[in-house]
C-alpha cells in the first residue's frame, strides 16, 4: 500500500511509503468475562535490584544531544515491584499508615516487663552464685567443731602444765604457784628479746595459756624445763620463762597466746 500527502509545493517532499506483510495472525477481539473466571496471577517474588533493572530501558537505549538543544532522559519508577513484609509484622501493625498509642503503649508495657523479669532473674541468679562461692570458703563442719576447747580447770593442779590438742597444734595450760608469779612480775622489761608484761600474757595470773610450738623452727618446747622453770626446746636450745616469754636461745619471738575465755563455773573456752 502506497500513500501520498499533498500540500501545495512541498507535497514532493512529504511523500512516504509504507509496506505491510501478513504474518498469518488474526487481530484480537475484546471479550467480557465474568470475575469469578479471573484467576490472580501472583506477582513473581523478585528483589529490587532485579525489579530496578529490569524496569530500566537501558538495553539499546541512543541519546543524541546537540548544542543548542537541551535533552534530558527520565526512567518511570511507578511499576517497580516493592518487596512485601506483611508476613514479618504484627496483626496491629500491618497497616503501616496506622498509629495506634494503645498498641504503643502495649508493646512498650511488654518490653519493661521482660527487661524487669530479666533483671530479678538475673539478680536471683547472681545471688546464688555468690552464695555458693562464699559458702564453699567456708570452714567444714569437723574443722567448726574443733575450732573451740573447752578444759575443767580444776583437773589441773598447781604448779602441773599440761597439754591439750588444739586445731591440730599443741595447747599448753600451766596452773602457776605464787611464786612463779611473783617472779614473773619482777622481771624487768628491758631484760626481755621480745617485751611483754606478764599482766598482758595472763589475765588469771594464776593461769597460762599458750601454743607449745617454738617461734624458732616449729618445734615443741618441753614444760618445766629450762634455766628460767618455764618452757624448754631442747631442738635449738630456746629457753622460755613461766609467761611463755623467750629468755635465751634462738628464737625470736615469745610463745602465742591464743583468744581465750574463763567462765565462772571453772571452764576454760579456747578459740
Amino acid at each position: 500500500m502506497t500513500s501520498v500527502v499533498r500540500a501545495g509545493h512541498l507535497a514532493p517532499f512529504f511523500k512516504a511509503s509504507s509496506n505491510v506483510l501478513t504474518n498469518g495472525l488474526k487481530p484480537a477481539v475484546a471479550v467480557a468475562v465474568s470475575s469469578d473466571k479471573v484467576v490472580a496471577q501472583p506477582l513473581p517474588h523478585i528483589s529490587t535490584v532485579q525489579s530496578l533493572h529490569g524496569s530500566l530501558p537501558i538495553q539499546g537505549l541512543k541519546v543524541r544531544q546537540s548544542n543548542k538543544l537541551s535533552t534530558q532522559v527520565r526512567f518511570a519508577h511507578s511499576d517497580i515491584a516493592v518487596p512485601d513484609f506483611s508476613a514479618y509484622r504484627r496483626k496491629e501493625t500491618l497497616d503501616p499508615t496506622s498509629r495506634s498509642k494503645d498498641n504503643v503503649d502495649a508493646r512498650h508495657s511488654f518490653t519493661y516487663l521482660i527487661a524487669g523479669a530479666g533483671t530479678v532473674a538475673g539478680a536471683y541468679a547472681a545471688k546464688t552464685v555468690v552464695t555458693q562461692f562464699v559458702t564453699s570458703m567456708a570452714a567444714a563442719a569437723d574443722v567448726l567443731a574443733l575450732a573451740k576447747i573447752e578444759i575443767k580447770l580444776d583437773e589441773i593442779p598447781e604448779g602441773k602444765s599440761v597439754t591439750f590438742k588444739w586445731r591440730g597444734k599443741p595447747l599448753f595450760i600451766r596452773h602457776r604457784t605464787a611464786k612463779e608469779i611473783a617472779v614473773e612480775k619482777a622481771v624487768p622489761l628491758q631484760a626481755l628479746r621480745d617485751p611483754e608484761a606478764d599482766e598482758a600474757r595472763a589475765t588469771q595470773p594464776e593461769w597460762l595459756v599458750v601454743i607449745g610450738v617454738c617461734t624458732h623452727l616449729g618445734c615443741v618446747p618441753i614444760a618445766n624445763a629450762g634455766d628460767f622453770g618455764g618452757y624448754y626446746c631442747p631442738c635449738h636450745g630456746s629457753h622460755y620463762d613461766a609467761s611463755g616469754r623467750i629468755r635465751k636461745g634462738p628464737a625470736p619471738l615469745n610463745l602465742e597466746v591464743p583468744a581465750h575465755v574463763f567462765k565462772e563455773d571453772g571452764i576454760l573456752v579456747v578459740g
